[in-house]
């Protein structure tokens, strides 16, 4: 087995877009050449956290597998499958409910933000999402998770239970800690509307966001249109301070060319933000349109798809019911 075991997952929930791509699925294919062995997940357990169109819910599983391969994902070089297929998630996510403490959900502030004032009326799944987050990366004894800011306490959730569980059933260094992975100009891609909120597929405006299933002309649209501030771009990363929609536009910018904030401030520098997406329309282009064409063709060829996740679950299966059996008999549970 390779020295890394890498785990990630998405949530079928839609299409997915530039937020997705930049802060994760490129990361994605990026490890997957990497001396790392890879699970990348389709969580349609946690999709269902909120109500879900059950066809929807089918398709988007479908579209966002899709999209995984369009972008690189190969099965040759990475695990790809969808979390309701492989048993050991739930089956597990129970026993860490039982090791977690209600403190420690009690602090997840993902579960406030999602609940919002209805707290009351919001899933039990939703304030357990995270034990079964941790679920998903212990089952495969993944060393490595590669994550965004906002999951980086789930991740450190995930680290207590593998810590609290090795100690409460003296089974040293049975569940590894895993590591997060925070890396890249732009791993946090913010609203196209409001520099402040993170790029979303659940925003009501479509111009808030770039999909990845968008054509050119689209692409062009709402980069142009894009919130901006009235001031011209500057030389020095500190002067970013309280300009959200500057500061993301740049970091986009800098993504794609490969480069530092640094080195497009410096090419930026004194320009107005007519220059800017211009040349970031360009870049977007260029990299988004053979994905798009791509997705396009997959979604012709839907037994393909679901035959690739059907083979990821059985890999998936293959790893993590050996680290369940072996959790089961040190809880004291029955063979």
């Amino acid at each position: 087995m390779a020295k890394k075991l890498v785990f990630s997952g998405v949530q079928p929930t839609g299409n997915l877009h530039l937020g997705n791509y930049l802060g994760a699925v490129k990361r994605f294919v990026e490890l997957q050449d990497a001396d790392a062995m890879c699970i990348y997940c389709l969580v349609d357990l946690h999709a269902i956290t909120n109500w879900q169109n059950p066809k929807e819910l089918r398709q988007n599983t479908i579209e966002v597998t899709a999209a995984f391969l369009a972008c690189g994902l190969r099965k040759e070089h990475s695990i790809i499958f969808n979390q309701s297929q492989v048993t050991a998630h739930t089956e597990l996510a129970w026993i860490f409910n039982c090791v977690a403490r209600i403190g420690w959900l009690n602090r997840m502030t993902q579960f406030k933000e999602k609940a919002g004032k209805n707290r009351e009326n919001a899933s039990l799944g939703l304030y357990c999402y995270p034990t079964l987050m941790a679920a998903d990366i212990l089952a495969y004894h993944a060393t490595h998770v590669p994550v965004g800011e906002d999951q980086k306490q789930h991740l450190e959730l995930t680290r207590d239970i593998a810590a609290k569980f090795n100690n409460d059933f003296n089974a040293p260094d049975f569940f590894p800690v895993p590591e997060p992975i925070i890396e890249g100009t732009a791993t946090r891609i913010m609203s196209l509307r409001d520099g402040t909120k993170k790029m979303s597929k659940s925003e009501t405006s479509d111009m808030s966001r770039i999909n990845l299933t968008d054509d050119n002309d689209s692409i062009r649209k709402k980069i142009q249109k894009a919130k901006t501030d009235p001031f011209e771009i500057p030389s020095e990363k500190e002067e970013l301070v309280d300009r959200p929609e500057a500061e993301n536009l740049l970091g986009i910018y800098a993504t794609l060319a490969n480069q530092s904030i640094e080195q497009t401030l410096e090419q930026f520098s004194g320009s107005d933000f007519k220059k800017l997406k211009g040349a970031l329309s360009d870049l977007l282009i260029s990299e988004l349109e053979p994905i798009n064409k791509e997705i396009k063709k997959l979604l012709d060829q839907e037994a393909y798809i679901v035959e690739i996740l059907r083979e990821g679950s059985e890999r998936a299966d293959q790893i993590s019911r050996p680290i369940l059996e072996e959790a089961r008999q040190l809880v004291g549970f029955l063979k």
